[in-house]
């Protein structure tokens, strides 16, 4: 089972964070030691000092394929769920500067808390809001409506480079209002009104 995660794509997120919009979807990965499952908390890391939460659907592979054309890319997932691709801005915004790699900012143990899913024939996928509130407050917002990337275009995308899997997920990037967290913050991420996913923050 791998993790691969698209970034920058929702045209406000990347705006907030000063980068272009891309042409072409940005991948980059996370191990199998990055997921929290079963609302476990979240330990921030001490090599950090500004790790944010980015609230993110997540499709999981049901079948597996390999340069997927994006007109059949929807027999190749079944369920829509949610996850925080949490990300240690402190380390990234420096090894961006030196042009390295994320890994360290983006993959580190704990970095992928996974939620609930739902059956993806029982959701319109072009009509999917989802949020995220912190201690209560919402603090991210999206609507699929808003994705640079469709579902299906980012399966076709990755399957040219790697051969997906049967239970490969895809974090499928986060929209604007990434923020920093902090210990004793209770995260809880919505589709719609139904709470998903809950992470504290330790």
């Amino acid at each position: 089972m791998k993790i691969l995660c698209v970034g920058r794509n929702y045209t406000e997120h990347a705006k907030e964070l000063g980068n272009a919009v891309p042409e072409s979807p940005v991948i980059f990965s996370k191990p199998d030691t990055a997921l929290i499952k079963n609302n476990e908390p979240f330990y921030l890391p001490d090599f950090s000092n500004d790790v944010h939460h980015e609230v993110e659907l997540v499709i999981r592979i049901n079948k597996m394929g390999k340069q997927i054309q994006e007109k059949f890319a929807r027999n190749y997932f079944n369920e829509i769920g949610l996850g925080i691709d949490f990300t240690a801005r402190d380390l990234q915004l420096n090894l961006k500067e030196k042009g390295l790699p994320w890994e360290l900012a983006k993959a580190f143990d704990g970095s992928a808390p996974l939620g609930n899913f739902i059956p993806a024939d029982e959701i319109d996928l072009r009509d999917i809001a989802f949020s995220l509130t912190k201690n209560g407050n919402t603090v991210q917002s999206g609507h699929t409506s808003q994705m640079i990337f469709s579902f299906e275009k980012i399966v076709s995308f990755v399957s040219q480079y790697f051969t997906l899997k049967v239970g490969d997920l895809i974090y499928t990037g986060t929209p604007a209002g990434v923020g920093k967290v902090n210990i004793g913050d209770k995260l809880e991420g919505f589709i719609g009104d139904k709470l998903m996913l809950s992470c504290e923050v330790k």
